[in-house]
């Protein structure tokens, strides 16, 4: 069986091509754990980091391209994960798989239908626009903001997220009252005096922080909106478009506002690497 690597901004994940084979063992929480560990000794290539934060399956159904399954290293499902989702499109693109609408894919994923498009592609790198779901309804609290991108994201504004014990903060919010009984994946967003704008996350389902996570960088550039930091741009249809700093990539946020709670037309772009081809027993 083959599997594949392939990192969003440093997400990575394992792909799993479930159109033409039984892949139900790859649904396991002890196969998937074992895939994700990062102390795991699998052959890839120099310089490619072993283990995963995830495991994608792409699969098929009627009237869609294709399917995308989503499975976090515990094993848990049914969110959304937007590099995994920019990673699965290049993969689509990569098996040659022909999308239905022009040059766009429309897919079903945990939190509902998406479409994407392969903007660019060179050797083992594509830039990926992905169309992520609507938001409707924002939880403010004296921190921060609670939303929901396709998964359950709170955000928190603070001077500087270098300053911050991601793992230990991020942790303590994760498991709080407010957020039970599924929890939060928790975001550190501020502003440098350059105008940049960075994010760090910690996912839930990883346990730990992440270098990159789609779903929370949707979220962040939102909570940007809402805590009035300014746009990097307005585009010339009028929708906002944020430039997401995180640890090794930039990920654009494009939205358009329809209230002070709810936002449309989301996307968000950014790198899909290709790492790795793999041959698993």
């Amino acid at each position: 069986m083959k599997i594949y690597k392939y990192s969003g901004a440093g997400n990575d994940f394992f792909m799993i091509d479930g159109r033409n084979a039984e892949v139900s063992h790859y649904r396991n929480l002890e196969v998937i754990s074992a895939l994700c560990d990062r102390n795991s000794n699998l052959p890839l290539p120099q310089g490619v980091r072993q283990g995963a934060d995830g495991v994608i399956i792409l699969s098929t159904a009627p009237g869609e391209d294709f399917v995308m399954e989503f499975f976090n290293p515990d094993g848990s499902s049914g969110m959304m994960c937007g590099n995994g989702g920019r990673c699965v499109v290049a993969f689509a693109h990569f098996l040659g798989i022909e999308p239905s609408h022009g040059a766009t894919y429309r897919f079903s994923a945990p939190d509902g239908p998406h479409f994407g498009e392969v903007l660019s592609s060179e050797g083992n790198l594509a830039s990926v626009r992905l169309g992520m779901k609507d938001v409707e309804g924002v939880t403010r609290f004296d921190d921060g903001v609670f939303l929901d991108t396709g998964a359950r994201h709170f955000v928190t504004l603070v001077p500087d997220v270098e300053a911050v014990d991601i793992d230990t903060v991020g942790h303590d919010i994760r498991w709080q009252e407010r957020f039970a009984p599924q929890g939060s994946n928790v975001n550190f967003l501020s502003r440098s005096t350059d105008g940049n704008i960075s994010v760090r996350t910690f996912e839930k389902g990883v346990e730990a922080e992440t270098l990159a996570c789609g779903t929370g960088v949707t979220a962040s550039a939102l909570a940007a909106h809402i805590f009035g930091i300014p746009a990097t741009a307005l585009n010339p249809d009028g929708s906002i478009h944020y430039d997401i700093h995180t640890r090794q990539a930039v990920l654009g946020v494009d939205f358009e506002v329809s209230d002070s709670h709810s936002f449309r037309r989301i996307c968000l772009t950014g790198p899909a690497e290709s790492q790795a081809e793999l041959e698993i027993d």
